[in-house]
């Protein structure tokens, strides 16, 4: 190991510690998705003064605005704090966003439905980076190695693989050993 490789992925410096935890999660999805909240949750409350004209964009369905709206800044919420529920939260911000279409003035005027649809795309499609040692096996080896006890666990729910010739009753013989055909 060079001054040039960090210990571990897992104990940042502290100049970078943002950095570290922003890449261990869906952040730019959760940040989206709490922006595009936002408009959806005031723009059926809120009020814009224009000299001495008031332009107030009130509805009668502003209280599920209002729900959706928080939904969605929940939702960007759980993203960066709960990474495991990523692809949960992405699906319910984008049915979250489609629904504010009809209930908050278009989506909050297109802006938070639109920031809801990326962030819920951003968070499904968001999958953890490998651990650093992983990474490290495959860049010195240009394959990764499976062990013996890695096999064993890929093949511990399978059963075992039988050959044509292997007929166990005279049941399956009939039946092209145990294969079906359809036709």
């Amino acid at each position: 190991m060079s001054a040039e490789i960090p210990a571990s992925r897992e104990v940042p410096q502290k100049e970078n510690r943002f950095k570290v935890w922003r890449q261990t999660r869906p952040f730019w999805a959760g940040l989206l998705t709490l922006l595009g909240g936002v408009p959806i949750a005031y723009l059926p409350y809120g009020d814009m003064r224009l000299g001495n004209v008031t332009l107030a964009m009130k509805t009668t369905a502003g209280s599920s605005a209002l729900i959706i709206g928080v939904l969605l800044i929940t939702l960007g919420l759980m993203m960066w704090f709960q990474p495991a529920v990523r692809v949960f939260a992405g699906v319910a911000t984008i049915v979250l966003g489609l629904v504010s279409i009809p209930v908050s003035n278009f989506g909050g005027f297109g802006v938070g439905f639109l920031l809801a649809l990326i962030g819920g795309g951003m968070s499904i499609a968001w999958a953890p980076a490998p651990p650093a040692g992983e990474i490290a096996d495959t860049e010195e080896a240009g394959e990764p190695e499976t062990s013996a006890e890695a096999g064993a666990v890929l093949t511990a729910g399978l059963p075992d693989q039988r050959g044509p010739e292997h007929h166990t009753t005279d049941k399956t013989i009939d039946a092209n050993g145990g294969r079906n055909s359809a036709g």
